[in-house]
């Protein structure tokens, strides 16, 4: 037993942290992206303030790897549930569900900038609050095919894991406790989440 009591030792907190770690990170944001009601930006910025204080160096590029591919691949899967609903006469739950949360206002809007932009709408989708299905939803009304969103989507879903890394990294960095960055960060996304929503009913009540 004496060789299994040095595995034992070895095995550090921070290794078992990383081990159950990337893994929940992966799927937490995958789940976040098909059914978007998980706070997947704050879920980015706390890891990343935990990868900040972690000394492996390549923490931080885990954290990054791992949320951008499972964002990536949590969009695709969306997407292609939503082109199967409306290749269907009845329709299906997921492009109902995509339907619910683009407020026809909105919808118009990214159509628009769709017509216009073309790809670059989707990275900025992606950094906006509330904007990314809204113009997943337009995509489709596009038609456009898998590859063709995948292709903008891709840099989208970089952009956005580098956006909340930051962030998180910036939360990190000006605490010597992993918890206090951990608040910060998680204040800071919801502020910025917040925003779009606080913007468009000043807009109501000066209009």
């Amino acid at each position: 037993m004496t060789w299994l009591a040095a595995a034992s030792a070895t095995v550090t907190p921070e290794s078992t942290q990383q081990a159950v770690g990337y893994p929940s990170l992966f799927l937490l944001v995958l789940i976040g992206a098909l059914v978007p009601v998980v706070p997947t930006g704050a879920l980015v910025s706390s890891a990343a303030v935990v990868a900040f204080h972690q000394r492996a160096p390549y923490s931080p590029a885990l954290v990054f790897v791992t949320a951008s591919l499972a964002a990536f691949l949590g969009d695709a899967a969306l997407y292609w549930l939503g082109r199967r609903g409306m290749r269907s006469r009845s329709g299906s739950r997921w492009l109902a569900a995509i339907r619910a949360r683009a407020p026809e206002e909105r919808l118009a809007r990214a159509r628009g900038k769709l017509a216009e932009h073309g790809t670059a709408v989707l990275v900025l989708s992606r950094l906006v609050p509330a904007g990314r299905i809204p113009v997943m939803l337009a995509c489709l009304m596009a038609e456009w095919p898998p590859r063709r969103f995948a292709r903008g989507n891709l840099p989208a879903c970089l952009a956005w894991a580098a956006t909340y890394q930051v962030i998180g990294i910036v939360g990190g960095s000006l605490f010597e406790e992993p918890w206090e960055g951990v608040v910060l960060a998680v204040v800071l996304t919801v502020l910025i989440s917040a925003v779009p929503g606080v913007w468009r009913r000043v807009r109501a009540a000066a209009g």
